[in-house]
């Protein structure tokens, strides 16, 4: 459970990235498995999987996702193509475009929403892209370049 002061353990099989309560990231994050974040992070993020933003993070970033819950605080725009939970210690201050929206009593949100069947495939930037196949393009377009 989010907030509880026992000793929290991650799956592996869901999560692929932790960013650790002591960590502070800049830049933009590419994921293709979920994402879990207790630090601090000013940047962007595109991830196929799930992000939770825990209690005591710090997020600057704008956020596309199949799924996000925030617990902690965040300033930017979110996307997804599921869910957004906001939990009764969230904050956040930005735009939603999302399929489904749940915000706890005590959360805080800010911004304007859209809720729509198909969130975020209208909209170029709202679309989840695949890290790999962008990882290859970019080696593609730069052997054609001729740079290395």
């Amino acid at each position: 459970m989010i907030g509880s002061s026992k000793a929290r353990r991650i799956d592996a099989k869901t999560t692929d990235t932790l960013i650790g309560g002591s960590t502070i990231c800049e830049g933009k994050i590419m994921s293709e498995a979920s994402l879990r974040i207790e630090g601090q992070l000013n940047g962007d993020i595109e991830c196929a999987g799930d992000i939770t933003i825990g209690e005591n993070a710090v997020v600057q970033s704008n956020i596309q996702a199949r799924d996000v819950i925030v617990a902690g605080k965040v300033k930017g725009n979110i996307y997804t193509k599921g869910k957004l939970i906001v939990t009764s210690s969230g904050v956040l201050v930005g735009n939603i475009d999302v399929r489904s929206f749940v915000i706890q009593e005590g959360g805080i949100f800010q911004g304007s929403s859209a809720m729509n069947i198909a969130a975020g495939s209208e909209k170029g930037g709202g679309k989840v892209i695949d890290a790999k196949a962008h990882k290859q393009q970019k080696s593609e377009q730069q052997a054609a370049s001729g740079g290395n």
